[in-house]
């Protein structure tokens, strides 16, 4: 998979490697002590999600959010084209999404104020705005905590990384990083649970061995360490998934048909959206899809057209319509989001889009999020919403609302610090009328 550089020189690489883990949490040592009662409705028909990151940040004006009529220093290259809603249009470039509109909720005039990549990245990835004394928690790792899933499977999955981190919730709720994209067809191999190099079970076993000889050692010096807790803990969630072989069956992409996976198309992110889509069946909680190369300061049209639009539209026309083919989309949220959109107005210098947060589209479908709508509106430029608009935070709300996660909820910090799930949102009604 290639490897995006975002303008302001932030690399999404991954930061948990095999073998290491703590990289993203605060503290090994700190972990939350939360409260005893349960923040979920059982009741709640979204029982997993997959979270699309579209990195850099995709332009809303030449995807879903089209102006035709607008002044030729706004409108863009590309055409809108019919869905197969009613007075619905989106880009010519998507086409196949175009088809399967009804299966989500398209929201524009979606808005905020921060116009930077990591900050940005950090607001829309946890719904809540960004505090330097403080470091949310990602989605996947509260679901991670309110729905845990099956030992044979990690919890979360972040394909290839996440820009989501556990933060006060402890390294517990970390991300498992794949820290590479399958490709369709080809046995995808994952570090840390795929074994290679003439690895056996039976090496698992005598080297689990001799790491609980080395912990009775660590326990008798440390015994009350939250660390060696932490480690502990890891330790045993790790041995139970490499030797599972529901696991490793979970992430090799190339056990799926040929006529199913070709709606995936042929790019990294199709791959990945079938690989998060097999995961989930599988009975994986929370996967991210992290894509890059949408940072189009310059070429903005040709980059779309020729890279990204190609392979989004196979990406989500190929999730949307495989998880309803095997009935997974009642029980499973997707949601897609770039950190912010790109200036309606065109950087004719470098023929591109700069950052804009003022004014995005953001897509959420299944688990009982009613499809076929466009909810939110922008005026006749796309500059900002038309009416109030959405906040990153309402659109969270009524995410974690979609998985039966109550957002006011409150956490306390590893200092005691009462912080609710999201602070600022309110869930979107529209959303499941």
């Amino acid at each position: 998979m290639a490897f995006f550089r975002t303008c302001d020189g932030v690399g999404r690489r991954d930061v948990l490697k095999a073998g290491v883990i703590g990289a993203g949490g605060l503290s090994l040592a700190g972990y939350s002590q939360l409260q005893a009662e349960s923040a979920i409705n059982p009741n709640a028909k979204g029982k997993a999600a997959i979270f699309v990151n579209l990195n850099g940040g995709p332009s809303h004006m030449d995807t879903f959010d089209l102006k035709p009529n607008a002044p030729s220093e706004y409108r863009g290259e590309f055409n809108p084209i019919q869905t197969c809603l009613p007075g619905v249009m989106i880009s010519e470039h998507l086409p196949k999404t175009a088809t399967c509109m009804d299966k989500f909720t398209l929201l524009r005039g979606v808005t905020h104020a921060v116009a930077a990549h990591e900050l940005g990245t950090k607001y829309v990835n946890t719904g809540n705005r960004p505090l330097p004394s403080l470091e949310f928690p990602g989605y996947g790792s509260v679901v991670t905590k309110e729905r845990p899933g099956i030992p044979e499977l990690p919890p979360f999955v972040a394909i290839p990384n996440s820009a989501q981190r556990p933060g006060y919730l402890g390294v517990k709720y970390a991300p498992m990083n794949t820290t590479s994209t399958p490709v369709i067809g080809t046995p995808y191999k994952v570090r840390g649970i795929t074994m290679s190099g003439g690895l056996t079970i039976a090496d698992i076993e005598r080297r689990r061995s001799l790491l609980n000889q080395l912990d009775r050692t660590f326990s008798d010096v440390e015994k009350d360490s939250q660390l060696l807790d932490g480690m502990d803990e890891f330790g045993q969630q790790a041995h139970t998934v490499i030797t599972s072989t529901k696991a490793r069956e979970a992430f090799d992409v190339s056990k799926e048909s040929p006529e199913f996976s070709k709606n995936f198309g042929g790019s990294a992110l199709g791959a990945s959206c079938l690989l998060a889509l097999r995961l989930v069946e599988a009975g994986v909680r929370f996967v991210t899809v992290t894509n890059g190369g949408w940072d189009t300061h310059r070429d903005n049209w040709t980059t779309l057209k020729t890279r990204q639009l190609p392979a989004l539209d196979d990406a989500l026309y190929g999730l949307f319509t495989g998880l309803a083919a095997r009935g997974l989309l009642d029980s499973t949220v997707v949601y897609v989001t770039g950190e912010f959109g790109r200036t309606p107005k065109i950087n004719t210098e470098r023929v591109g889009r700069d950052h804009y947060p003022r004014n995005m589209f953001m897509i959420l479908g299944g688990g009982g999020i009613k499809g076929g709508q466009v909810l939110g509106e922008s005026d006749e430029t796309a500059s900002l919403p038309k009416h109030e608009g959405f906040s990153p935070d309402d659109v969270a709300a009524s995410f974690y609302h979609a998985l039966g996660i109550n957002h006011t909820y409150e956490y306390h910090t590893p200092t005691g610090r009462p912080v609710m799930i999201v602070r600022d949102g309110h869930v979107i009604p529209a959303l499941f009328a």
